[in-house]
């Protein structure tokens, strides 16, 4: 499973992400992205986004 690019995820998209407190579990949080917060057009854990409900966490997958 790659992890998804900059250009893959836009405000909207309907995402899984890692909240900071899960990186060690691994569990996965469901949402729709409000806005990117990773300027770099990849990063090696994900890019990071706030969701439409104010979690914070770096996208493992697009949905």
């Amino acid at each position: 499973m790659a992890i998804p690019s900059r250009s893959q995820i836009s405000p909207g998209t309907k995402v899984n992400i890692v909240l900071k407190e899960d990186q060690r579990s691994g569990t996965l949080t469901e949402g729709v992205v409000e806005c990117l917060l990773t300027k770099s057009p990849n990063h090696p854990h994900g890019i990071k986004v706030r969701l439409e409900d104010g979690q914070v966490g770096r996208v493992k997958e697009v949905l």
